[in-house]
């Protein structure tokens, strides 16, 4: 039984004399590195402890007294650890002795090496030693689940371990990633067994926080993944610093916007991706003029917090995704980015914007309890993709623009470029001269006849004519819309309905005329103005006109505006007995949804499929279908720029009997209009 045993083990008698050994202690045995064979028996094995174990026993003293101590019957068992060199290794055993029963005198000494377990209990404790760093330390299952956590992580989570363990790190969430963020974590993991990256996340008392976070797959001997273990260290100081570091190097001090430096890269960025659109960017320069004498007459101090309102001024008045930028001292920038890819349209808005900047810099400042008055000059240049340039160049070109502003009397603005800088100008001159003509109402209506199949005249269209001092005029296609883009389309369009009105109501007292209907074009901004209704129903009341006479043309762009809006103010015009005709249908976006809600009475074929009508089968197309769409609808239709007797004879046979253009007449004044029309009775 003893040698089917894997343990060595040896029975001693009473003088510790050896009186049987098992198989395993013949073939491991401790003399002289060979096996002890059954010749060996009767050495006194205390002798063998005392002598210090000619194997290589360490403590064989302490294993010599202990076993004395049991054959004396002093204790009734002992046990110890030792290690033993062998030839090839060291190991360690465990060595038992237990006194023998039943009448026997003796003991059994039995010997188990544990050279395995002693070592993996090593490294449990330095694996221990190491869980418990100054990192956060977190293991859960394959699952997530956590099921242990050090103490270093309850510090800086805030958990305690009771609360952590059995939860899933989703506790630990902030909530400011987005879910892409972390599949693609759990991704990297999948594919190479670990990530590491930075990543906020949230404490117990709420309060977010950024850490460096490392996490590992254990597999286990199948290779299927049993373990995650997460290392985590809190970078709020490092980060911080890192933070406070990047923005002495990018970020101006006293304004916190961006510095050269920062520009310079931005700039860099702008210009690599501009290659992948067609639109144009400017960088706008500005300097405020008489900045040295605040500086001088105020105090430094003083002329700091000018620097950081102006730039606060100017970060309020960009779009979303400009950059402003102050290079040093009165100087700053302005980056923008995805204009128009039509170069004077650019310009134009790049004007715009420097119109108010110049409007917003104007504006009186506060400073330490004095009133202070500041203006700014401005330069300005283009780019773009057509036409490469490096950063330093268009910030030279721009500071150069700045100085002609400058030179020009300062608080105002140029272009690097004298053609757009030209154009720029005329515009100016032209929004000045347009802001005279409403005060002095420089208009006039010119009228053009529409008529019917037989040519009878049924109503005109009134249009605007701006007619200079000088006896010149301006083309409505000039000043609409820069009429539009001031907000001068506004008084323009009230005198427009006034006057349209008055004209009516001399129509209405004539025998002559007073059949006649006229019609007049409504912008966008008026009929979005909330009195926009009262206004017209003032003017009819005023006038004492047949509403039934007025006709309003709307475009299908302001109609698709803000269409609940619009068919509210329609109907409650219709149910006065104002028309209203859908000008220059076919061209736009309509909804056949909204079109059958809107109160029309008349739908107007756009002179473009008009003009090559005979010869174009797609004209012809289009303009069949509008007169069948008029039709199902039961609303008139008319067309305009008719020039010619076989478009006429055309737009009959396909069902249209209304018609307006240079065949019938050109817009005149109202008394050569009133003449005109002998012709067409």
């Amino acid at each position: 039984m003893l040698d089917a045993l894997p343990e060595q083990i040896a029975v001693l008698d009473m003088s510790g004399e050896i009186v049987a050994v098992n198989a395993a202690w013949r073939r491991c045995g401790l003399q002289q590195g060979r096996p002890v064979g059954r010749s060996d028996i009767g050495r006194n094995y205390l002798e063998v402890c005392r002598n210090g174990g000619s194997a290589g026993i360490e403590g064989a003293g302490a294993a010599a007294v202990g076993i004395g101590e049991v054959l004396a019957g002093r204790t009734g068992y002992f046990q110890m650890e030792y290690p033993c060199q062998t030839p090839n290794r060291r190991r360690w055993y465990s060595m038992t002795v237990s006194p023998l029963a039943h009448g026997w005198q003796g003991v059994a000494v039995v010997h188990v090496d544990i050279t395995e377990r002693h070592e993996a209990e090593v490294e449990l404790r330095i694996a221990a030693t190491a869980f418990e760093s100054s990192e956060g330390m977190m293991v859960t299952d394959s699952h997530g689940v956590i099921l242990k956590v050090n103490t270093a992580f309850t510090r800086i989570t805030g958990y305690g371990v009771n609360e952590a363990v059995g939860q899933t790190p989703a506790m630990l969430s902030s909530g400011r990633h987005e879910a892409e963020f972390y599949s693609s974590m759990w991704q990297t993991i999948a594919h190479q067994g670990s990530w590491e990256g930075e990543i906020w996340n949230r404490r117990k008392n709420g309060e977010v926080y950024p850490e460096h976070l490392s996490i590992a797959a254990v597999r286990d001997e199948a290779g299927a993944i049993c373990n995650y273990v997460a290392a985590l260290t809190d970078i709020t100081r490092s980060k911080a610093a890192s933070d406070e570091i990047r923005n002495l190097a990018f970020f101006d001090p006293l304004t916190r916007l961006p510095n050269r430096r920062m520009l310079q890269e931005r700039l860099r960025q702008v210009l690599a991706a501009s290659n992948l659109h067609d639109s144009y960017g400017a960088l706008v320069f500005i300097d405020l003029d008489n900045f040295k004498t605040l500086n001088d007459t105020l105090g430094h101090n003083v002329g700091d917090l000018l620097l950081q309102q102006v730039g606060a001024r100017l970060l309020a008045s960009m779009r979303q995704g400009d950059t402003v930028a102050r290079l040093g001292g009165d100087e700053f920038v302005v980056l923008l980015e995805r204009m128009s890819s039509d170069r004077m349209e650019a310009a134009a808005q790049t004007e715009a914007l420097g119109a108010k900047i110049l409007e917003v810099l104007n504006r009186p400042y506060m400073l330490a309890g004095h009133p202070c008055y500041s203006t700014p000059s401005i330069g300005a240049t283009l780019f773009h993709h057509g036409r490469p340039a490096h950063p330093d160049e268009l910030l030279k070109q721009a500071d150069i623009a700045m100085y002609q502003a400058k030179q020009a009397g300062r608080n105002g603005m140029r272009f690097f470029d004298q053609q757009m800088q030209d154009t720029i100008n005329a515009r100016a001159k032209l929004e000045e001269a347009l802001r005279m003509a409403v005060e002095q109402k420089q208009f006039e209506l010119y009228f053009q006849i529409q008529v019917d199949q037989f040519g009878a005249a049924t109503g005109a269209e009134a249009l605007i004519r701006w007619i200079q001092e000088d006896g010149s005029f301006v083309s409505p296609a000039r000043f609409i819309p820069l009429a539009e883009e001031t907000g001068l389309i506004l008084p323009i369009g009230d005198w427009l309905l006034d006057t349209a009105c008055a004209q009516l109501k001399r129509w209405q007292n004539d025998p002559k005329t007073e059949h006649l209907t006229l019609a007049i074009n409504i912008s966008a901004a008026q009929l979005h103005q909330w009195d926009f209704c009262q206004k017209v129903e003032e003017c009819v009341e005023s006038y004492g006109i047949n509403p039934q006479r007025l006709k309003l043309e709307l475009t299908e762009g302001i109609l698709l505006a803000n269409i609940e809006d619009t068919i509210s103010k329609m109907q409650k015009l219709k149910f006065l007995g104002i028309r209203f005709s859908l000008d220059d249908f076919g061209t736009g976006y309509s909804s056949l949804q909204y079109l059958k809600r809107l109160p029309l009475s008349q739908l107007k074929i756009d002179q473009s499929f008009v003009h090559d009508l005979v010869s174009n089968n797609n004209g012809q197309a289009i303009v069949s279908t509008i007169i069948a769409m008029a039709s199902s609808l039961q609303l008139d239709v008319i067309a305009e720029g008719v020039e010619n007797m076989a478009q006429r004879n055309y737009l009959e046979q396909l069902g249209c009997s209304r018609y307006q253009g240079y065949l019938f007449g050109r817009p005149m004044p109202a008394a050569a209009f009133r003449a005109s029309l002998s012709q067409c009775l």
